[in-house]
């Protein structure tokens, strides 16, 4: 009876830290997973004494590999296709390349720094391959980037644990056994991986049509589905690990799961949306009570037999060869130079080395204490580190590097918020469209677009969209109520610098215009441009090509640099193509004269061919 208080309390207390890590984390804007081991290591048997995992005996060994197994499956489940299409061949050079490279710069590392032995080194390094969308994906949700750079750093992280997970337990087979020469170390590779492909490909398809095909409770169906997906992360993984365990192919299991989230991630499954944050919900409880586990069982004395030595190791893992394999591997025009600057200085290491080290560090502690400290010792201080100060300092840096992209959101995926997302995309923001029809939003993700689906007069789902770092808001349903309440929290509640509304009856203006949001009547708009076709036929028929080749863009004068020019100083200086039209200082709009002065605070609006209005906006900002 004592041992089953004994583990309900030390459950209890486990998920409690967890739940309390992870909201302090997002009060504070850092990865859970800082506060999740610094919790591990407090309340366990080096500190407090509160958690004693001994308690769980040989059953831990299974207990983390299921954990595991559901973290993995729903990193996978949110991967889409169409996002690593954004980033093809840079990501697939990382996932390749840039995988190999960190394995033999880590080892090397290790080897000569650590003093370990080859074996072990190797260990260590194909462990150091796995990122993980457990820390990366917390650093994306603070760190608003770009579309293909989220999409390349998620990718990689999915894709590179699962290499880490199998490679690992390749090379923990060779220290334990003794080397067995590469020709057997390929070939069990490439027994784990496809194993594990078939396994996850085969259930996820059969799971994909009951839920298509098959007959449910209209009421449960919800409920039944959430629940179907979460048993077969666990049954794919269970069949992986046993078939494999048949053939000598242990840990099969986490291609299985990383193959099959990804499949039914990408298929056309009902009730997608609350699958999804199902998922997370019970992805974020097993990673709280896994981190905090294995973060109770570190002993300082690992990192203090390290010495200096591991301080140097770490420093050259994150800070030289992590650099070094990401700017080789994404050369090419899909990343710009700052990008791949910010991915080099980005790799946080999370659930998968820490837990297989720490089981692999159980076993070897009988056999081989020295590489046992050595392994446990050089993850968990890489994984501290990175996550703590890379993880901390990511939005600084991307800030630094100028990443971070004007976000704009669009409530309303409707005719006029798709064109707008268009013409904004153009000009090289980050667009997010917020739609509640599922029809709607599902027709706009094959168009390629981002989209959250639900209202956009909820704060919970304007703060998912990503509302704290838009700039512009354009409302563009057919509502005036929804586009005049969504349009009041983006003003009022965010601070939002642009705001923007579609008004479709005339009368509701003076309302929008009261609370300070820009109101463009839908009625008046066409009026107008009719009245141009009418009236003023070469005009309109000028702007109509200007939008389909040019471009017009506005610019506050914010260096001294170019305070202080006069006009025809600054209009020779321009690049061939583009036109300075037109001069705002202090609310008045006036023609630019050649012998005028620009001024500090100037809005100056630049009018010509597309790349030569950017090339002058780069030039004048800088």
């Amino acid at each position: 009876m004592s041992a089953a208080i004994d583990i309900i309390q030390i459950v209890v207390t486990i998920m409690g830290l967890g739940v309390a890590a992870q909201v302090l984390a997002d009060r504070l804007r850092i990865p859970s997973v800082v506060l999740l081991i610094l919790a591990g290591v407090v309340v366990g048997p080096e500190g407090l004494g509160l958690i004693t995992p001994a308690i769980f005996g040989n059953a831990l060994q299974a207990i983390v590999g299921l954990s595991v197994a559901i973290i993995v499956f729903e990193g996978a489940f949110h991967l889409r296709i169409d996002r690593i299409r954004s980033a093809q061949r840079e990501t697939l050079r990382l996932i390749t390349f840039g995988a190999f490279g960190s394995l033999v710069g880590t080892a090397l590392v290790v080897h000569y720094v650590l003093g370990a032995a080859w074996d072990v080194a190797f260990l260590i390094g194909a462990l150091l391959i796995a990122t993980g969308p457990t820390v990366i994906t917390p650093i994306m949700n603070v760190v608003p980037v770009r579309e293909r750079v989220a999409s390349t750093l998620e990718t990689e992280g999915v894709v590179n644990d699962v290499t880490a997970a199998i490679l690992a337990i390749v090379m923990f087979e060779s220290v334990v056994r003794g080397s067995q020469g590469l020709p057997t170390l390929v070939q069990d590779f490439a027994v784990r991986f496809g194993l594990g492909i078939l396994v996850g490909a085969t259930v996820a398809g059969v799971l994909w049509y009951i839920l298509r095909y098959g007959r449910q409770a209209v009421e449960n169906a919800p409920q039944n589905a959430r629940l179907m997906v979460l048993v077969s992360s666990l049954t794919m993984y269970g069949i992986a690990e046993v078939l494999g365990a048949e053939f000598g192919a242990s840990e099969a299991g986490i291609a299985a799961v990383a193959t099959g989230g990804f499949i039914l991630g990408n298929a056309d499954l009902p009730y997608r949306d609350t699958i999804e944050q199902f998922e997370g919900d019970v992805s974020m409880l097993v990673i709280a009570f896994v981190f905090i586990t294995l973060a109770s069982l570190l002993s300082l004395q690992d990192f203090l037999e390290l010495g200096v030595a591991g301080i140097i190791a770490v420093i050259a893992i994150a800070a030289i060869i992590r650099p070094a394999v990401v700017l080789i591997s994404t050369v090419g025009d899909q990343l710009t130079v700052p990008e791949r600057l910010f991915i080099s200085t980005l790799g946080p290491r999370g659930i998968i080395p820490a837990s297989v080290a720490t089981l692999f560090a159980l076993e070897l502690q009988s056999t081989n204490p020295t590489a046992a400290t050595t392994l446990i010792g050089t993850v968990f201080l890489v994984i501290f580190v990175t996550v703590v100060f890379e993880g901390g300092l990511a939005r600084h840096i991307a800030q630094t590097l100028d990443v971070i992209p004007m976000r704009a959101l669009i409530i309303g995926g409707g005719r006029v918020g798709r064109e707008l997302a268009e013409r904004l995309e153009r000009r090289g923001e980050e667009v997010v469209i917020i739609e509640k029809d599922q029809q709607v939003v599902e027709e706009l993700r094959q168009a390629g677009r981002k989209v959250h689906n639900g209202d956009g007069t909820e704060q919970q789902v304007l703060k998912k969209a990503g509302i704290e770092n838009a700039k512009i808001v354009a409302l563009a349903t057919r509502d005036d109520d929804v586009n005049l309440l969504g349009g009041q929290l983006a003003r009022n509640t965010y601070d939002v610098e642009t705001v923007v509304a579609r008004v479709n009856e005339p009368s509701n203006l003076d309302a929008f215009e009261d609370i300070d949001i820009e109101a463009i009547s839908t009625s008046m708009s066409v009026a107008w441009s009719m009245d141009n076709v009418i009236e003023r036929p070469g005009i309109s028929q000028w702007m109509r090509e200007l939008d389909e080749e040019g471009d017009v863009q506005e610019i506050e004068v914010t260096s001294k640099e170019h305070a202080g020019k006069t006009v025809s100083e600054l209009i020779d200086e321009l690049p061939e193509g583009c036109h300075l039209a037109l001069i705002s200082r202090n609310g008045e709009n006036r023609l630019p004269e050649p012998d005028g002065q620009i001024e500090m605070g100037d809005h100056l609006t630049f009018i010509g061919r597309r790349e030569a209005v950017r090339d002058a906006i780069a030039y004048c900002t800088t």
